[in-house]
């Protein structure tokens, strides 16, 4: 009988394994037949190039002035898509704001996340006291409007992209909390996660190894979602002074720099605009063909 426990046990491993793969298989067959979803990973893909070989694709130094060239309008000599009232290239500064707009919103997403999972994981677990302190001050983060909120915190600590990065990923993990407790609170009561505590395991790895695990999918989607809010938050500061400050290129800031030249230069506005809605719009396409993918109730 003892000799044939291993056996089993190694049977029933494999199964999962192989039961794992096929849902794998299945989640990226789901996401690819969904023509929006891999619209937006198209879309975001261009824009992590353009991010990553910034140096190598823009055509101009996107700090280079040019006075003369100034309020060039898109197609007249050689800049695609004109210039702006220093004569900066609009092209090469929209390819090199791509990458602190894509940089600003990850690191965002990877705060909040971290942060949020570790304090909803333990509030959802524990209960009692660590649950209602950690649920009162999700509370009291979410009663203040969170562009208000950002804005004050980045009003004391002064405008910088470390500070938008932290402000944010601060503000955000609330959204993290929320969503992992209520998935512990239906995991901790499962038959696998009673198996690992008959057999030994502590808190710690029950947590970390068997629940958390189990949060992944719902994370995965939240993260794609409110990454595409990061950016807009971070555009949104930038507009109002309190981000990456110039001459640095960022979506935001030239949105900011462009709204006094609106009858004169309109393509100062509408271009970094423009950019700002693709970018969101393919990280949402992405979150909702992700939900579809991982959700099993969503499938068709």
């Amino acid at each position: 009988m003892t000799d044939r426990q291993p056996r089993v046990r190694a049977i029933e491993d494999d199964a999962n394994d192989v039961r794992r793969i096929s849902q794998r298989k299945r989640a990226i067959r789901a996401f690819f037949k969904n023509r929006l979803a891999v619209i937006g990973l198209l879309l975001l893909l261009g824009f992590v190039i353009c991010a990553v070989f910034a140096e190598q694709i823009a055509p101009y130094d996107p700090l280079e002035m040019d006075f003369q060239s100034a309020y060039l309008k898109p197609g007249e000599r050689g800049h695609v898509l004109g210039t702006d009232n220093f004569g900066r290239d609009i092209l090469s500064r929209l390819i090199h704001g791509s990458r602190i707009s894509l940089t600003v919103g990850l690191v965002v997403v990877t705060i909040a996340a971290a942060l949020g999972s570790i304090l909803g994981l333990l509030s959802g677990y524990y209960g009692g006291v660590v649950d209602t302190l950690v649920m009162r001050l999700v509370e009291v983060l979410a009663s203040f409007p969170f562009l208000i909120l950002a804005v004050a915190v980045m009003t004391v600590l002064g405008p910088s992209i470390y500070n938008v990065m932290l402000v944010l990923g601060i503000v955000n993990w609330p959204i993290y909390a929320r969503l992992v407790r209520s998935q512990v609170l239906t995991l901790r009561e499962t038959p696998f996660v009673e198996a690992a505590r008959a057999i030994g395991g502590n808190n710690a790895r029950i947590m970390f190894i068997h629940i958390l695990p189990n949060c992944t999918s719902s994370l995965i989607v939240t993260a794609a979602m409110s990454m595409a809010g990061a950016i807009l938050a971070t555009a949104a500061l930038g507009f109002l002074g309190l981000g990456v400050q110039p001459p640095t290129p960022e979506w935001g800031m030239m949105l900011n720099e462009g709204k006094d030249f609106l009858r004169r230069a309109p393509h100062m506005i509408t271009i970094p605009g423009v950019a700002i809605m693709l970018v969101v719009l393919s990280l949402n396409f992405i979150g909702d063909g992700l939900r579809d993918a991982l959700d099993p109730h969503m499938r068709v």
